[in-house]
């Protein structure tokens, strides 16, 4: 490796670095970039916008603002499951939109270190991998990590923006 490959290296794996808020989704860990998460909130009533994608759930009024819901259960093609007293509401800055994402249970803020995070493996071309920044090793568990911006691409935020406004 040259020393401007190895310097990128370096570089994309310490951009990856930092605090992600931990949450569980089915038996799988997730992470999401602390700075991303704007707060977490119990389930509450999710009002069902018409004519819209299976996983999006709908609309809350959080303190006076409408913000869209999406189940990552669904839009990760997993089966939709009973809410819990764990299930909730993480709400994160999409691309500048506040959007409520519904997991199973929320486990822990992990500080993981570059060393410490891999490339998501390729699986193929029919499986697309641009929302993953990388998988997390940390206390002998893989956790993968989010780009919640690559979760929902741009077309998808502005749909469902259309539908709430």
């Amino acid at each position: 490796m040259s020393g401007k490959e190895s310097e990128s290296v370096v570089a994309a794996t310490t951009d990856r670095a930092g605090k992600y808020l931990t949450f569980g989704l089915a038996k799988e860990d997730y992470g999401l970039e602390i700075l991303k998460v704007r707060e977490i909130i119990g389930m509450i009533d999710i009002t069902l916008v018409p004519l819209t994608p299976e996983y999006f759930k709908g609309v809350i009024n959080l303190r006076g603002k409408v913000i869209p819901v999406v189940d990552l259960r669904m839009k990760f093609g997993m089966e939709s499951s009973e809410q819990t007293a764990q299930t909730c509401i993480i709400v994160v800055d999409v691309n500048g939109v506040e959007m409520g994402v519904v997991v199973d249970r929320v486990l822990e803020v992990l500080d993981i270190t570059g060393e410490d995070i891999e490339d998501a493996p390729s699986f193929g071309a029919d499986v697309n991998t641009e929302y993953i920044r990388g998988i997390g090793k940390t206390e002998g568990k893989v956790t993968i990590l989010l780009d919640i911006d690559g979760v929902l691409s741009s077309e998808e935020i502005e749909a469902i923006s259309d539908k709430v406004n």
